[in-house]
């Protein structure tokens, strides 16, 4: 009689997994994005009031390679957008993206052409931050529900949940920030 008889069906699995993702939950380390106003009220919830460091943040992480939480916190313009594709792109799987405020969620209060109307025609975003610029009690909140989120993603492949990230379409420049014609589409350079 082996273990697989005595114990109910699927349990050893389930328990492994549960275990998985409080680890995972508990070891997310960000990739810092700040780009404007909202940099510093994120920047803020690493003080003592607020302590980000008892989730499992202890610091942020400078280089894209050993993040799996990447936080845009401001407005992205056209030129920046291809940047942020990129840091997207280095980083490890499993990656998340939490747009924090209202530039990194919409665009910002006006439209504007030199600004991305929303981090998500760039990156997948799993969390949106609304707010101008949020509150270190809202981004905290914010990654806490990402915690639960985290938690309760099954591990390896499974055929009959979907993929916890909505496919997106690449990011495009606006057809206002193309050239005109009379220059180097390549090297945004006049012809001599």
């Amino acid at each position: 009689m082996g273990l697989e008889e005595k114990l109910p069906s699927g349990f050893l699995l389930t328990t492994v997994e549960a275990l998985a993702g409080y680890f995972r939950k508990s070891s997310l380390w960000p990739a810092t994005f700040g780009l404007a106003c909202c940099a510093i009220e994120m920047m803020s919830t690493a003080s003592p009031r607020f302590d980000i460091a008892r989730f499992g943040m202890e610091r942020f992480s400078a280089t894209p390679r050993q993040a799996d939480l990447m936080i845009v916190a401001g407005r992205v313009s056209q030129k920046m957008a291809p940047v942020l594709r990129q840091i997207y792109d280095q980083m490890a799987e499993p990656k998340w993206v939490l747009a924090m405020g209202v530039c990194a969620s919409s665009g910002g209060m006006f439209n504007n052409y030199a600004i991305v109307q929303g981090v998500d025609h760039v990156v997948p975003v799993d969390i949106y931050l609304p707010g101008c610029p949020p509150r270190p009690e809202m981004l905290l909140y914010a990654i806490l529900k990402l915690h639960e989120k985290i938690q309760q993603m099954p591990l390896g492949w499974t055929e009959s949940v979907p993929s916890p990230k909505p496919k997106r379409r690449r990011w495009q420049p606006s057809p206002r920030s193309r050239c005109a014609g009379c220059c180097d589409e390549l090297t945004r350079t006049r012809p001599t």
